[in-house]
């Protein structure tokens, strides 16, 4: 029997708002119209919403990031750009870089701030969300987001998703943006990277002991020979430097 998604309140102001991402019908209507009439701004029009999904998705457009096949594929019209999001998600990319750095936790505040555009509503749904990753995988998690009525009412297949927010009376500015919010790593991996580095020093001191360059932890001998030569070279010139001072002072 299939687990379902626990329910959990909605404790953000914004949620009552019916479109919090701005006035998306007539973008899409405009996009729309623009690949219906086969228009020649057709290719401007997607090649930005190409970089927004990139800059949403993983925060900057570098070029190492791009996936010219699926750029290829929603070009064509061969896939739409809710598919263009999900192959992002689901990337080496983005496995490597965030999925395998971060706790089911930390995930699912990543993963809806970039796809739904907003922080989560609470531990209850962060909560919901971790077990759905815990039992039914993270591809699962990623196609409940992209198939829900809030993601398809504020974005749809056509546009890419955006941080939504409004002006809140008391407030000059919006939202905080999501990846100023949610850093990429969190204090658990630093921690582990930390313990790691040790490990990983500890296994280079065991490959330089057993080195065959080196014999009982010393260095060749033409190695030591250089090392003493560098350190006579450089006593001496030192102490040129010191009586060429001494006796610049005594001739004064």
């Amino acid at each position: 029997m299939p687990i379902p998604l626990q329910a959990y309140p909605l404790t953000s102001q914004n949620s009552r708002v019916s479109n919090l991402a701005g006035d998306t019908d007539s973008i899409r209507n405009a996009l729309n119209g623009t690949i219906g009439a086969g228009g020649s701004n057709y290719r401007a029009d997607i090649d930005a919403l190409i970089e927004q999904a990139y800059r949403q998705i993983f925060f900057h457009a570098m070029q190492s990031d791009r996936d010219r096949y699926l750029e290829s594929q929603l070009r064509s019209g061969n896939i739409t750009m809710r598919d263009f999001v999900r192959g992002l998600l689901l990337s080496d990319r983005f496995q490597q870089g965030y999925y395998q750095c971060s706790s089911n936790y930390r995930m699912v505040n990543q993963v809806v701030g970039r796809v739904l555009g907003r922080p989560v509503h609470g531990e209850e749904e962060t909560l919901a969300w971790s077990i759905v990753i815990g039992s039914k995988g993270f591809n699962t998690f990623v196609d409940t987001l992209l198939d829900s009525e809030e993601y398809m009412g504020a974005f749809g297949y056509d546009l890419p998703p955006q941080q939504r927010g409004r002006v809140v009376p008391g407030r000059p500015i919006g939202d905080m943006p999501i990846y100023q919010r949610f850093p990429r790593y969190g204090t658990e991996w630093r921690d582990a990277l930390v313990e790691r580095g040790c490990t990983a020093k500890g296994d280079r001191d065991d490959d330089m002991e057993s080195s065959p360059t080196w014999t009982n932890g010393q260095p060749p001998a033409w190695a030591l020979k250089l090392w003493l030569g560098l350190i006579a070279l450089g006593a001496f010139e030192i102490c040129r430097i010191l009586i060429t001072i001494a006796a610049t002072f005594l001739k004064t």
